[in-house]
């Protein structure tokens, strides 16, 4: 199995788990003298399998990262950690570039004039650059999750 194929099926789980914990959640109680749609010792049994499950592929998943070392050198696992705060730094350079951007809503001269405290042109820039190193991190991530078998 390939690490994409894993992820699929981690994603898969997770829903699984969702649906599960919301009909357990559905049959939590009745009214006194009915019976549950469904019975809850088979539902908890169900979402601890389905959490076993889970488990185990993230575990694999983990330590397939962990140990898939790139052309460049690096491993998985830390380029996966690079993409991320690639992408928490462009969320923030992006918000900072927007609270900057200075709109002239002024109906007369009196009215408080609001100028921008940083270059926005050249954060817009760094953003953009951001963006682009995000989306060559992630081509980098796909290639490998495509590639690389999953360890037992």
């Amino acid at each position: 199995m390939k690490i994409a194929e894993a992820l699929l099926l981690r994603a898969d789980l997770q829903k699984r788990f969702e649906r599960v914990k919301e009909r357990l959640i559905n049959n939590a109680k009745v009214q006194e003298g009915d019976k549950p749609a469904e019975d809850p010792r088979e539902l908890m049994a169900e979402l601890n399998r389905i959490l076993d499950e889970l488990t185990n592929v993230i575990q694999r998943i983990n330590k397939t990262n962990c140990a898939t070392k790139l052309d460049s050198g690096t491993t998985l696992a830390d380029l996966l950690a690079k993409r991320d705060i690639v992408k928490i730094k462009h969320t923030a350079y992006t918000a900072f570039a927007d609270a900057a951007s200075v709109k002239q809503d002024r109906y007369s001269k009196s009215e408080v004039k609001f100028k921008s405290t940083i270059d926005i042109a050249f954060l817009q820039k760094q953003s953009d650059d951001l963006a682009k190193e995000y989306r060559e991190l992630d081509t980098k991530i796909q290639e490998a999750n495509w590639l690389k078998d999953l360890i037992e």
